[in-house]
């Protein structure tokens, strides 16, 4: 056996150091940790930078390179001379201080090899193609040899059995390095990153041609994966009706032709009947495109199949029964501008013409008129009256009557009344719908970011319960509201002081409204009805026991209206607060409302209001202690200026109105006076007396309005100030 491994493998063994070449062409030693006889190639191991590396080479290579170990039979005429060979002489250890200049010997005859020690030190050794022969001890004294790491076969004794030399042979082909298996499992690994790779790039170029020219789509396809995870079971029509006080759903509008033609992404997904999940694109650092799955929970939660009788049975149809029952009900549609309010109140649109007999109007209006000749309330002698008001910059116009301005004013009861508002009785639902028609004519609108006509006031439609008597006392009142579009709060930055007073109104308003049916749910909780004008005039739908409240909130699906979206979302969480798990993770979404009750010791009741405050300032007040975490200083301050602009234009506008009243009496006493002078023989002491005294009375009436009008410049000319600090 050792004849045919010395024919083969010449003076290679296990052990031995070798040159060899690497990939880049350097040649450096190695030690030989495995030999395969049957392949013909060799496992080498070194030391570099720290750890040990290895590979295996063919013996050809191997031979090439170290033809002193080549067998007697090797035909080295292929050998490229790419390296001069020298003989390997014998190597004579010498004491280096015997002889003067002569250190250890060079390498080739005589190379040295790092050996890497247990102790992980590397130490020389001096390795030659003789038989290994035990040195004198003396010669030993400045040359510090090491014996090979592993035993050499060629070293078994002649005496051992032919079984046992066969054995150790075969054990040494089949042991393999541990950084060459390490090499081989980080090939395989390798490579079938390489496959994965691949097959997601095309995965990635199938769905870029599928959707060619959409910029989000790496977006949508994290969207699709996330979606084909969940099982959705959206409301569907005969599950069961919640009976709520406070009623908060959530409805998705389908993607319009608008946004299709744009390629937009839909970035809402309704899994269930009360769950949505918005999808909220981000980028790293590095531009790296990730998703963050926003979950929110509600009463009910409408896709964008759902239509317009499905979400008014869900929502308002229970109120309309509350008001047969001497209650008061109020409806908001809240939401981004063009996200589906008028479609959800007014009807749906085929084209650009809305047909009125689908909306939520519509539908109550039918239902009102059903309970009415029902043999429940046929008796109870009750008429059905509407009317409709808008609410823009905290003035409210009257939009049955020309957009009348009207006055908000509370009784000696606290009772709030709106002095001179029109409310016409209706006889049918036609009657209803010409008025709403007549009335959405009038209403306020402008321009923003997300929408051309923009919904700049509060609409509030109102079916009143009358009882037929000479008096017509109050029975049951249901107020509709369709509230400005959320977006426009966000204007209060603007460089236009009107869309700054309008954004401040709105975003006001909107907290009021919040807190107020916050309240609803919170026994002994303080209502802020004061604080807008909007939460002033619905003061009567916010205190009793048989007041309900139902907000739907309208939520556009794509991505360039997600922060809206998510804008809409949190408010209506805020105002009813459930608990919500990820429905990709199983989780159920059996809760309750939250406790709110964390204002106790700070809750003001509504006779409380004093200490030298106006109404205005002490419902900012509440507001910011009630929203400590939104209302900042500055968003005070300015809510502060704004009211007082506010009041300071309603009192020289009042002014002025006295002062035309005034003015059409002077002109009689002025057409008195100057008749005295037609006289031949009149006083002439006592006309120019008169005329003195009618002078300085005007004087005064003009000097007063002339001072409110100065104030009211000076308190514009702040407010801008303030601005543009707030701007900087």
């Amino acid at each position: 056996m050792t004849d045919e491994l010395d024919s083969v493998m010449g003076g290679v063994r296990m052990g031995v150091n070798v040159d060899i070449m690497r990939s880049d062409g350097r040649i450096h030693s190695a030690v030989v940790s495995g030999i395969n006889v049957e392949s013909k190639s060799v496992t080498v191991e070194w030391f570099e930078r720290g750890e040990t590396k290895g590979k295996e080479i063919e013996l050809e290579q191997i031979l090439g390179l170290n033809q002193d170990f080549a067998p007697s039979n090797y035909d080295a005429t292929n050998v490229l001379p790419s390296k001069k060979y020298v003989p390997r002489p014998s190597l004579s250890v010498v004491n280096s201080k015997a002889v003067p200049g002569v250190g250890l010997p060079k390498r080739n005859p005589g190379r040295h090899t790092n050996v890497v020690t247990t102790n992980g030190h590397i130490k020389e050794q001096s390795v030659k193609n003789q038989k290994v022969s035990k040195p004198p001890q003396d010669n030993l004294t400045n040359f510090d040899s090491m014996p090979p790491p592993k035993q050499v076969p060629s070293l078994i004794p002649e005496t051992t059995n032919k079984p046992i030399r066969v054995a150790a042979v075969q054990g040494n082909n089949r042991r393999r390095s541990n950084v060459v298996k390490e090499v081989e499992k980080l090939k395989e690994n390798r490579d079938k990153r390489r496959v994965q790779q691949a097959q997601t790039v095309e995965g990635q170029d199938h769905l870029r041609n599928k959707v060619t020219g959409n910029p989000n789509w790496e977006f949508l396809q994290m969207i699709m994966e996330y979606k084909d995870e969940l099982e959705c079971t959206p409301l569907q029509d005969g599950d069961p009706i919640a009976d709520n006080r406070i009623t908060v759903c959530i409805r998705k509008r389908p993607m319009n032709q608008k946004e299709v033609k744009k390629k937009e992404v839909d970035v809402v997904t309704v899994p269930t009947k009360d769950n949505i999940t918005i999808h909220e694109p981000k980028s790293k650092v590095d531009l790296t495109k990730y998703l963050v799955n926003q979950q929110f929970r509600f009463d009910c939660a409408f896709d964008e199949n759902a239509s317009n009788e499905l979400v008014y049975k869900y929502t308002a149809r229970s109120l309309v029964q509350s008001i047969f029952e001497g209650g008061m009900a109020t409806c908001f549609a809240y939401g981004q501008t063009g996200s589906g309010k008028t479609h959800t109140m007014g009807g749906e649109f085929h084209g650009k013409t809305q047909d009125c007999n689908n909306g939520i109007y519509a539908f109550a209006t039918r239902d009102v008129y059903k309970l009415l000749k029902s043999s429940k309330y046929k008796n109870e002698n009750l008429v059905v009256s509407c009317s409709y008001f808008e609410i823009y910059s905290g003035k409210v116009f009257d939009l049955l009557s020309g957009k009348t301005k009207l006055r908000v004013l509370e009784d000696g009861k606290q009772q709030v009344v709106v002095v001179g508002l029109t409310e016409t009785e209706v006889e049918s639902v036609e009657d209803v719908l010409k008025l709403i028609t007549n009335g959405n004519n009038l209403r306020t609108s402008g321009q923003t970011s997300a929408n051309a006509h923009s919904s700049r006031s509060h609409a509030v439609f109102q079916i009143v319960l009358r009882q037929n008597t000479r008096k017509k006392p109050l029975y049951g009142k249901f107020s509709l509201i369709d509230l400005a579009g959320n977006e426009r709060g966000a204007d209060t930055n603007s460089a236009d002081r009107q869309t700054r007073i309008e954004g401040a109104e709105i975003n006001k308003s909107l907290l009021a409204l919040k807190e107020c049916i916050r309240a609803l749910g919170r026994k002994g909780a303080h209502l802020p009805f004061r604080a807008s004008k909007l939460t002033q005039v619905l003061r009567d739908s916010f205190v009793g026991d048989k007041v309900r409240t139902c907000m739907i909130a309208m939520i556009s699906p794509s991505l360039s209206s997600c922060e809206h979206t998510l804008n809409t979302l949190r408010y209506a969480d805020r105002v009813k607060e459930l608990g919500v798990k990820d429905p990709a993770k199983g989780g159920n979404n059996e809760g309750v409302m939250m406790d709110c009750d964390d204002d106790d010791g700070d809750v003001l009741e509504d006779d409380d209001v004093g200490s030298g405050l106006s109404h205005e300032d002490s419902g900012l007040a509440q507001l910011r202690s009630l929203n400590d975490g939104e209302c900042s200083a500055d968003w005070y301050n300015f809510q502060e200026s704004v009211a007082q602009l506010q009041i300071l234009e309603e009192e020289m506008v009042e002014s002025h109105n006295d002062l035309l009243v005034i003015m059409e009496e002077w002109i009689q006493q002025d057409a008195s006076l100057l008749a005295i002078t037609n006289e031949v023989d009149y006083d002439q002491d006592a006309y120019a007396q008169q005329l003195d005294d009618m002078i300085t009375e005007k004087q005064v009436a003009l000097e007063a309005l002339r001072i409110k009008a100065k104030s009211f410049r000076a308190c514009l000319s702040e407010e801008e100030a303030q601005s543009k600090r707030r701007r900087n």
